[in-house]
């Protein structure tokens, strides 16, 4: 009998340029369910580094963990530092179907 196993799949080890990481975050924001775009911003997190980001967006690493944890509900404020420390900004795109 042989034993097969498969590597764990982890987001952040594919996110190490700025256009997939900005196609990445974007379609998590359009899943109706808000904790979809919550672990894709801890995805982003990780493959960019906390530490890098702490240092970035002048937030503390604790602070920086608990924003970017399932169910956290952070600041417009918090969101906006974290995109800017990535490289990243919000964009508004009107919808064709409406």
């Amino acid at each position: 009998m042989t034993k097969t196993g498969f590597a764990k799949f982890d987001p952040a080890d594919y996110l190490d340029d700025l256009d997939v990481i900005a196609e990445y975050l974007s379609a998590a924001a359009e899943e109706p369910h808000p904790d979809v775009f919550v672990a894709a911003r801890g995805d982003v997190a990780r493959a960019r580094g906390m530490a890098h980001i702490s240092n970035e967006s002048g937030l503390g690493r604790e602070s920086l963990y608990k924003a970017l944890s399932t169910g956290a509900h952070p600041r417009f404020e918090t969101i906006t530092s974290v995109l800017q420390a990535l490289g990243l900004k919000v964009a508004f795109v009107a919808d064709d179907r409406r």
